[in-house]
């Protein structure tokens, strides 16, 4: 019997019908004679009872000013209390079952709350269970230090628990559950022809997470790839076979572009030079900001002017240093980062040049371009975003690849 993940987000768990079907999907993959193990997420979204943003705003009622340890040890709260729950939904479905929180499964990290790294995983309590013909239900996004703290792994970190665990168990695949029916080539809400992609490959996955796409995290797809365990995204609510990401082959290169992706979650930073900040010694700028943490993106260098963009989760932060180190900066949140992403169009010309056209056919201005192997990305105005990926959309015909 082969083992697989099965990895269940927030809104798969949000109300007592979800968790029913959830608990069925497990049940599926048991009659198949798949070994499940299982990782959830906290129930629901901010406002649900138990969701991560709920537990952080309970305890900061008392007193606003949560220390990160305390901080880990509440957020890891809503996991644990999903995983008993989820045990709870598969014994009535007389399967047996046992919750087990990110330190009892073996995930061992290191001690930078809020966002911890995996250092090592021993999935000798996991393989305990199965060998007793009992499924593991892990709490995601958390773990334990070697000094015994509590820590978890930043947002979306539940992915990364489930890769880990494959890894760790060498598992034949990792099942995402959410609630849409895997990844798209944009985002539905946003783009009028949204179209299902039946594959995608490590690579490109990554980068749509990357660049905005939320339905996986960026790292857990990275993992997946390192040890060559494919993903299937899909969805909770129904049976259909979902998107399957693994390793690149020839099926989508009769269209270099795969999907876009958008984040608007972005603050836009310029520096002037001044009495007593130059060329030269502006440039500390990065390696002030690296020391913090923060991470810079859209980096544009001239005598008279630095800029680059920055996630708003890192603005006061990005103030902070700013000021301390008496730069003269700007600050504008009306921009937005608009990524093509494909592994077709490395050395294919004329991506950019279409890019281009089709943007500036819908009076949409780009202030700034960065590129990689396989991904362009345009810095555009917030006011322009739908217009902007519908236009991209269309140029280079997402609404006919896929499935």
């Amino acid at each position: 019997m082969s083992i697989e993940i099965f990895k269940f987000g927030g809104t798969s768990l949000k109300d007592k019908r979800s968790r029913k079907i959830a608990a069925e999907r497990i049940k599926e993959a048991v009659n198949k004679k798949i070994r499940p193990v299982v990782v959830v997420s906290a129930i629901g979204r901010e406002g649900s009872n138990y969701a991560t943003d709920t537990l952080i705003k309970l305890a900061e009622e008392s007193y606003p000013k949560l220390k990160n340890r305390e901080k880990d040890l509440i957020m890891s709260c809503g996991e644990v209390i999903s995983a008993v729950i989820m045990v709870q939904n598969l014994r009535k479905k007389n399967i047996e079952a046992s919750g087990l929180t990110g330190a009892q499964a073996g995930i061992l990290t290191d001690e930078k709350y809020n966002n911890s790294t995996v250092i090592n995983i021993n999935p000798e309590n996991i393989l305990k269970l199965l060998n007793k013909d009992i499924i593991p239900v892990i709490a995601g996004f958390q773990g334990i230090s070697k000094n015994g703290e509590i820590t978890t792994l930043g947002r979306g970190g539940s992915d990364i628990t489930a890769s880990i665990i494959g890894a760790g168990l060498s598992a034949e695949k990792i099942n995402i559950f959410t609630d849409v029916s895997g990844l798209l080539t944009g985002d539905p809400k946003v783009i009028n022809k949204a179209n299902f992609l039946k594959t995608a490959d490590y690579k490109e996955a990554c980068e749509l997470a990357y660049q905005g796409a939320k339905v996986i995290h960026p790292s857990a797809a990275e993992i997946a790839m390192k040890n060559e365990i494919p993903i299937e995204i899909r969805s909770t609510f129904n049976n259909k076979e979902g998107t399957i990401i693994d390793a690149v082959d020839d099926r989508k290169k009769l269209n270099p572009i795969t999907g876009l992706a958008c984040r608007d979650n972005i603050f836009y930073t310029k520096i002037r030079a001044h009495q007593g900040i130059n060329y030269d010694n502006g440039l500390q700028v990065f390696q002030l900001l690296a020391d913090q943490k923060v991470s810079v993106d859209f980096i544009n260098i001239k005598e008279s002017m630095i800029s680059f963009v920055i996630n708003n989760e890192k603005r006061q932060l990005t103030e902070k240093v700013l000021q301390k180190n008496n730069f003269d900066f700007q600050i504008a949140e009306d921009y937005i980062k608009v990524s093509i992403v494909g592994g077709g169009m490395t050395g294919q010309p004329g991506v950019m040049a279409k890019i281009v056209n089709s943007l500036n056919e819908v009076g949409v201005k780009i202030y700034q371009t960065t590129d990689s192997h396989i991904v362009i990305s345009c810095l555009i105005k917030k006011k322009d975003k739908i217009k902007a990926l519908n236009a991209l959309h269309d140029a280079f015909n997402l609404n006919k690849i896929g499935g």
